[in-house]
């Protein structure tokens, strides 16, 4: 299949089996002054499987032979191919070429027709965002110290945004967030958090304390050169980018979270008792043994994705209760053996999960929950004084564990906070809501990184 949208209106994604194409009438830009060529030509060969150029081909359109130079490129026959032009003339030339065409003069209209003859139907408001599979991101590994190796994945350029992910995920997880805040015009830094998928470390309960996990962070920073960084994280990954903006605010930019408020420290009640005190906390209680929610949770790793991962929205499926783990004998105890798979999850991510999990298990990722003691005593000791930089905290409506009563009071604690809300939306927010995650967080951005800063001379 053979498809060129023009004026940049991208109506199909690239896959289900299609291949698509742009061919463009361009001269050779050698100028000094600005890149937005360089910009545009960097956006379609990441949409597009072939991006012809009239200056690099030797031909131009309407001419047959740029047709032709296509076609051969992408492997298929006229017959196979379909154009879509604003141009009468080049409609009549590649019908003349003897492929199908459409002229656009409704963008809506040419779609549906494009639908009719492709059987794919068209992007919509209501479709899912464009997301990246593995193989469509660089993936880099840092050294942290012997032992410990940081796997993440990067595309485009710009201020850098770190990612940083919760329990049980991984960067996969961002994959609808990632290719959007590139194209925003970001350096997007989606990691493997430690010991989770592609990045190594012991299995030492003690390697996985905040104060522990920050201080990898700075190292993995410093060694990518990056001296000050937004951060963005979910879950346990909303955890570690509030310790790291209070305990480091000179290397943070700006400070997201999704889901995660930032807990206030209460010196004089054991943690313990904390988690005691809010029963849907149970679980996090029964996580403290070193092996027994191992067991559980590695027997089946579809099962247990299939059981983490659902939607706010479905119905007709059993949902695992985070209250009263412990006395019933396990998170899934009660649970049916066969579990529907969710509809915010395919099956190709499924299985990318399970296979982040068989090597390594879940003992590593079980270990950021028995830190109890040791994140408590180092919480209690971090400055007293209020978060300055730019922040935001995204709630969900429909979450039954980070519910978004727990932000009340977060104004308190932070002079420069941003607030929104998705109703709708449960847990596992940047998969069940990323067309509503990726606008909140890329207008955050942009207003965040458009902020002129002041620069205070030191005193000598």
């Amino acid at each position: 299949m053979y498809i060129s949208i023009a004026d940049n209106q991208f109506g199909f994604k690239k896959g289900h089996g299609l291949l698509t194409a742009v061919l463009a009438n361009q001269w050779v830009d050698d100028t000094a002054t600005g890149d937005i060529w360089a910009r545009l030509l960097c956006l379609l060969g990441g949409r597009f499987d072939l991006v012809l150029q009239s200056c690099r081909s030797g031909h131009r359109l309407p001419e047959t032979a740029m047709f032709t130079s296509a076609l051969q490129r992408l492997g298929v026959t006229p017959q196979q191919a379909v154009w879509l032009d604003v141009d009468e003339e080049g409609v009549k030339a590649a019908e003349g070429a003897g492929m199908k065409s459409i002229l656009v003069e409704d963008l809506a209209d040419a779609l549906n027709k494009l639908a009719d003859f492709t059987g794919v139907q068209a992007v919509t408001a209501e479709s899912l965002p464009p997301s990246c599979s593995p193989d469509d991101v660089s993936h880099g590994y840092v050294t942290i110290k012997p032992g410990v190796k940081t796997h993440y994945v990067e595309m485009g350029s710009g201020p850098p945004v770190l990612l940083c992910h919760g329990f049980p995920e991984s960067w996969y997880s961002w994959r609808y967030q990632i290719p959007a805040l590139a194209a925003a015009g970001f350096r997007v830094l989606a990691l493997d958090m430690k010991g989770f998928g592609g990045s190594t470390a012991p299995p030492d309960i003690e390697e996985y304390s905040q104060e522990q996990l920050c201080q990898d962070l700075i190292t993995f920073m410093d060694k990518m050169s990056i001296p000050q960084v937004t951060l963005v994280g979910h879950d346990w990954g909303g955890v570690l980018v509030w310790n790291m903006a209070q305990f480091h605010p000179e290397r943070i930019r700006a400070v997201a979270s999704l889901n995660t408020p930032l807990f206030p420290v209460n010196p004089s009640t054991p943690p313990m008792e904390t988690l005691k005190a809010i029963p849907i906390f149970d679980y996090q209680l029964y996580f403290q043994n070193p092996g027994v929610a191992e067991a559980e949770l590695e027997k089946n790793l579809e099962r247990t994705f299939k059981i983490f991962f659902f939607g706010s929205g479905e119905t007709g499926r059993p949902v695992v209760s985070t209250t009263g783990v412990r006395a019933r004998g396990g998170l899934f105890v009660g649970l049916p053996d066969e579990i529907p798979r969710s509809n915010i999850l395919t099956e190709a991510s499924l299985q990318y999960y399970v296979s982040q999990y068989q090597d390594g298990g879940f003992r590593r990722p079980l270990n950021w929950y028995r830190n109890v003691e040791a994140n408590w005593r180092w919480a209690c000791s971090r400055p007293t004084g209020k978060l300055l930089m730019p922040a935001l905290m995204v709630t969900a409506g429909k979450d039954i564990v980070l519910l978004p009563v727990f932000s009340k009071g977060m104004e308190d604690l932070i002079v420069n906070l941003t607030r929104e809300h998705i109703e709708e939306c449960g847990h596992w927010t940047q998969m069940e809501r990323p067309a509503e995650v990726n606008s909140i967080l890329i207008s955050w951005l942009q207003k965040t990184h458009k902020t002129t800063s002041v620069t205070m001379a030191p005193k000598l």
